[in-house]
């Protein structure tokens, strides 16, 4: 099985801790991405998801312009050994009920791997066990 290092992303973005979560879902968007480390000074201190701003600031009513990624992000950041496998990544993420984990080297986070990774890993493992011929084929709609 894979290493969960040949699927993550490397150089995570970040945002520091009074980053606006406006401006931190507008960093999401523009680097199409679904999570931001949150760096206070060269410190990691937790990571802000697409979900924590639906379900934390938004849901929340408060004034979305004025509220910080440290009031509503997820604090410790759940990481995983670069080495470990996708199956691991997986396992923790399940067990966590989490869809992003940072990957870490050394002790330091080097990356990030979210389920979306997961998914297109497995797609193209899954891929590769099919006989010729026997690939995905798009839906013929409106054809009989």
């Amino acid at each position: 099985m894979s290493a969960v290092a040949t699927i993550m992303t490397k150089n995570p973005k970040s945002v520091g801790p009074t980053t606006s979560v406006v401006s931190a879902a507008k960093t999401m968007k523009s680097a199409r991405v679904g999570s931001l480390f949150v760096k206070k000074g060269k410190q990691l201190v937790g990571i802000v998801t697409d979900t924590d701003i639906v379900r934390r600031a938004v849901s929340s009513g408060k004034p979305l312009g004025r509220l910080t990624v440290e009031k509503i992000m997820t604090a410790p950041i759940r990481t995983i050994d670069a080495g470990k496998t996708v199956d691991d990544a997986q396992d923790m993420m399940g067990d966590y009920s989490i869809r992003h984990l940072g990957v870490t080297k050394d002790g330091e986070i080097v990356g990030v791997v979210s389920v979306r990774d997961l998914l297109l890993f497995y797609k193209r493992y899954a891929q590769s066990k099919l006989p010729p011929n026997m690939g995905y084929e798009e839906p013929k709609i409106g054809q009989d």
